[in-house]
């Protein structure tokens, strides 16, 4: 339990503080800073972080007023504007890392977002009872954590059958140079964890566990929406 637990916390250090704001404009294409490392390694542009978004969140309706958990919330950059627009469902954010979570709780009190439950919490072992969610999201949270067998056991246990698991992770082998940024500059800092599913594997992986299953891939990002 404690090589765990340093496992987790190695993969967050850097997820936090001064690196929340890069971390923004990376995902969100939104500052200059983030758009250059976005071209950079990711090869993206406006319209592809665009499509990119909405594939990753296509598993949320409009108007949804169910239980949704979103694992790991990060800075809540992303989510925080839909969940604006959702204030009937019943909204659990967790994340391992405090500073991360911190930056999304307060964007939503800045957007007066009020039906969010907070909870600081590992993938690994979620603090939910079986079959409490009727969406799971995870964007971004897979290629990062340590124990990924128990990240996919854990957050299919927690959702209903019949719900939706959906969101998007880094993959492998789809784009060399976001290949070599993972390897040479993301895995030694400890924010990427390998191993690192393929397109092929991923698909087989989710296929093995869901009922349905839609793939499809944005560049190095695999995009997923899985009904159990």
């Amino acid at each position: 339990m404690a090589d765990r637990k340093k496992q987790i916390q190695d993969s967050y250090k850097n997820l936090g503080g001064d690196f929340a704001g890069f971390y923004d404009g990376l995902v969100s294409y939104s500052t200059l800073s983030g758009k250059i490392a976005n071209k950079i390694m990711w090869g993206f542009d406006e319209f592809t972080t665009s499509q990119w978004l909405n594939s990753a969140l296509s598993g949320i309706p409009e108007n949804f007023s169910g239980k949704l958990l979103e694992v790991p919330v990060g800075t809540g950059v992303l989510t925080m504007p839909l969940y604006q627009t959702l204030p009937h469902a019943e909204i659990t954010c967790l994340d391992y890392s405090a500073d991360m979570m911190a930056n999304a709780q307060k964007r939503a009190g800045f957007m007066n977002i009020k039906n969010i439950d907070f909870r600081q919490g590992d993938v690994g072992a979620l603090p939910f009872p079986d079959e409490s969610f009727d969406i799971v999201l995870s964007l971004n949270g897979f290629h990062a954590f340590p124990d990924k067998e128990k990240a996919f056991s854990e957050t299919y246990r927690v959702l209903k059958k019949g719900g939706i698991f959906c969101g998007c992770f880094y993959i492998q082998g789809e784009k060399k140079r976001t290949d070599f940024a993972v390897k040479h500059l993301l895995v030694p800092n400890k924010s990427f964890t390998p191993p690192f599913e393929t397109s092929d594997s991923l698909k087989e992986r989710l296929g093995n566990m869901y009922r349905a299953v839609k793939f499809r891939t944005v560049y190095a990002e695999g995009i997923f929406k899985c009904k159990k």
